[in-house]
């Protein structure tokens, strides 16, 4: 076993401005849209939690505070669920709510990048490692993504990026790591890409938004120039810290859903919603006969 320091802290960009979806979040973030009925960041909070974080930090920009105000307690809403008895309801409210200290909000104050993102956590960060979960990604599996992570980080130490396989032909779509040694749950990154050409990737497997860091890549960031989109880009960022320190992929086995998309995101409802046993009998021959009426 590699002596590692605990991971404790998650960080979480939720900055952007979800253009995909206008008009919807004009007024609404993109990260409170619902799956089903729980927004999309209370999925990727809960897979945090599973997997042991004991601190969450967002990455807000303007017009996020309803994000901030989703995690802390609404006394008015709690007053009027005791007084009409709605026990469930409280419940499920204490159930998700953060203990006072656990969440910290910083600024993104300019569009500047996923790494410029992470940049803006140094502080809260500090000196060590930290998770990073996209917001738009969420996840279903026998294991939950972040989990089997960090039980990799504990064998292997260093930095981890989950990575999943697509088709060969689309991997000029995606970050692609080269594959290297086996590791139990993984392999030893040898390259990461971004987007290679067509019939030039290293491999299939392709980054998937959920990353283990190491405190150094803050220095790397507050000093990286803009790459692709003219952002700061992490991908950059990780090129420069994979000189000096190990990085592992960790194979995620299951499916994810790119909230951040109109398709993912209609697909998570319906893959989120079957697996519920209070609502499948509802909608399943509804779903049928929808599907039907396609061919």
């Amino acid at each position: 076993m590699v002596q590692t320091k605990k991971l404790r802290k998650a960080v979480f960009p939720v900055a952007g401005l979800g253009t995909r979806f206008l008009p919807a979040t004009k007024a609404v973030p993109k990260e409170m849209l619902t799956v089903v009925d729980k927004p999309v960041i209370q999925y990727v909070v809960d897979e945090a939690i599973e997997a042991g974080i004991e601190h969450f930090v967002f990455v807000t920009g303007r017009g996020k505070a309803v994000i901030e105000d989703y995690f802390d307690i609404q006394f008015e809403l709690e007053q009027t669920l005791k007084a009409r008895n709605k026990n469930a309801e409280l419940s499920l409210l204490d159930s998700l709510q953060p203990t006072a200290g656990q969440t910290s909000f910083t600024r993104q104050q300019e569009p500047l990048g996923l790494g410029h993102a992470v940049w803006c956590a140094r502080d809260i960060v500090g000196h060590e490692p930290f998770a990073l979960l996209l917001p738009d990604m969420i996840m279903r599996g026998e294991k939950a993504c972040l989990k089997g992570m960090v039980e990799l980080y504990e064998k292997t130490g260093g930095n981890i990026v989950a990575v999943e396989e697509c088709a060969p032909d689309q991997a000029h779509k995606y970050g692609i790591v080269g594959v290297g040694d086996a590791l139990e749950g993984g392999f030893k990154i040898t390259q990461m890409v971004e987007k290679p050409a067509k019939g030039t990737a290293p491999s299939n497997f392709f980054i998937n938004g959920r990353y283990i860091l190491q405190p150094e890549i803050f220095e790397i960031l507050s000093t990286q120039e803009r790459g692709a989109g003219n952002e700061i880009q992490l991908t950059d960022g990780m090129l420069k810290l994979a000189q000096n320190q190990d990085f592992a992929g960790y194979h995620f086995r299951g499916q994810t859903f790119d909230c951040g998309s109109k398709d993912g995101f209609i697909l998570a409802n319906v893959a989120f919603a079957i697996e519920r046993s209070d609502i499948r009998p509802a909608i399943e021959d509804n779903l049928k006969a929808l599907l039907a009426a396609l061919k």
